[in-house]
């Protein structure tokens, strides 16, 4: 069992996150999931780097950990070959410690540049093809490629990943996680209630996986939590974040119509859509039941408090140990 930092790019501009993955990897951390987002969910306390840009930049900064994109959309703004040829140079940088997570995405990082934001079908059919491009590339085949929605013509990675690099599709549902299981190398999944997350996510993806001849797919699982020692202090750390769970997140373009969603619900709404600790006790049974219950490959810790570095500190301090020892 793997543990990750989740590196936020709707909060911390790119340098910050460069220092954030060297403290993690002090901390402990075996690995970074960054966050590749166009446009945060607010507008007034945001940042908005470009994640391939800071991987790059994290890769130079530290040894050993490994970092994977959480995630980035192969659909619209970029070609899938586009996003193969990133994920190679990503590998190449960190000397093998790329891992290139994919989602369908949300209309925030593709309408405002005037790209279309279809229903889920469309985009699922998408990525279908867009996992077959991805995966041949980056395999060192020189692709002609004849899809519904993409193509290539002789396309090659001419200077390819140092090894085979892991596809991980994020996944809410069956519809997904079925796609997951039969095309890429691994699922990840927010988890709110474990058995959920098994019946809707773990079993389908496990199923489609096995049918399809493949191995069983690596789990990324994750959970947000806010730390803070009262509301008051979660509602400021949490304000980058409060768009996230407002009303209208797949469709919203314009981060201050996320804000204003948000703000216009009761404060103890929002705050009820995140796990809220005040102790290490309390981020440790946080986590416990991705350790215990789902028995992920790989869990991600996606946290923010009101000194991240502290932070940061105190998971590798008191968190991590705490759920090695429960992962026996």
């Amino acid at each position: 069992m793997r543990f990750a930092y989740f590196c936020g790019h709707e909060q911390w501009h790119p340098e910050e996150l460069v220092f954030h993955a060297q403290l993690a990897e002090r901390a402990g951390f075996d690995m970074c999931i960054v966050s590749e987002h166009f446009h945060p969910w607010v507008d007034d306390h945001s940042a908005s780097g470009f994640a391939y840009s800071t991987i790059g930049a994290m890769a130079q900064a530290t040894s050993s950990m490994a970092f994977a994109t959480g995630v980035t959309t192969p659909l619209f703004r970029y070609h899938p070959g586009l996003v193969a040829q990133a994920a190679a140079t990503l590998d190449r940088l960190s000397g093998g410690r790329f891992h290139l997570g994919v989602g369908t995405g949300e209309n925030i990082n593709e309408g405002p540049l005037g790209l279309p934001f279809p229903a889920y079908a469309e985009r699922a059919a998408r990525m279908s093809e867009a996992l077959d491009i991805m995966r041949r590339l980056l395999d060192g085949e020189k692709l002609d490629y004849e899809g519904e929605y993409y193509r290539t013509d002789k396309a090659k990675l001419y200077s390819p990943p140092m090894g085979p690099v892991p596809i991980w599709m994020a996944a809410g549902g069956p519809k997904s996680a079925t796609l997951a299981g039969t095309k890429a190398q691994g699922v990840i999944v927010s988890v709110k209630d474990p058995d959920e997350t098994f019946e809707k996510v773990i079993i389908p993806a496990r199923k489609a996986a096995e049918e399809a001849g493949n191995p069983p797919p690596t789990i990324a699982a994750s959970r947000w939590t806010i730390y803070a020692k009262d509301h008051d202090e979660a509602w400021d750390v949490l304000r980058p974040w409060r768009g996230l769970r407002a009303p209208g997140r797949l469709q919203a373009v314009d981060p201050a119509e996320l804000r204003h969603a948000a703000d216009d619900l009761p404060r103890e709404d929002i705050l009820s859509r995140y796990s809220i600790a005040s102790t290490p006790a309390e981020i440790i049974e946080t986590y416990l039941p991705l350790v215990e219950e789902i028995g992920a490959d790989v869990v991600t810790i996606q946290i923010a408090g009101s000194d991240q570095a502290a932070t940061i500190a105190m998971l590798g301090r008191e968190v991590i140990p705490a759920l090695q020892a429960a992962a026996g």
